[in-house]
């Protein structure tokens, strides 16, 4: 369900806004917030809610692995978007499930008229490290 309403959102998005993504703020085009739900040296995996005001969306990237890797999205309030390079952006609601292989690039982040979370966990893998690329360009991103 699209929403513009922050306090809206906050009643749907049952994991939590957390804190603003300063440490990946680079890699991001507006706002947005990471809630981590696991911590990856107890638990084996982190998972975190990823929170995206209207419009925000990240760079380009790829999960690279020699083994596994990858990651894995499951979109949990407000409406987003997923995009693979070459490839017709998707359509992101509550319930929704992206399990993206390593290797492949892609993007994702919030419609331009609606918050936007999800969980996203990396797949373990060998050898793993994410590569950050260009920014989806605002006349891309308004054409969807």
């Amino acid at each position: 369900m699209k929403t513009t309403d922050k306090t809206a959102f906050d009643q749907m998005n049952v994991f939590g806004e957390g804190a603003p993504n300063d440490a990946f703020a680079q890699y991001f085009i507006g706002q947005s917030y990471l809630n981590p739900l696991t911590d990856a040296a107890t638990a084996g995996i982190g998972l975190a809610n990823v929170t995206f005001e209207p419009g925000c969306r990240n760079n380009w990237h790829i999960h690279h692995a020699s083994t596994g890797g990858g990651q894995i999205l499951i979109c949990t309030a407000g409406e987003g978007w997923y995009q693979e390079w070459g490839k017709p952006a998707q359509s992101l609601v509550p319930g929704t499930v992206v399990v993206i292989p390593a290797g492949v690039k892609h993007w994702h982040g919030a419609k331009a008229d609606s918050w936007f979370s999800h969980i996203a966990f990396e797949t373990p893998g060998t050898d793993t490290s994410n590569e950050w690329l260009e920014p989806v360009g605002d006349e891309e991103y308004a054409a969807l």
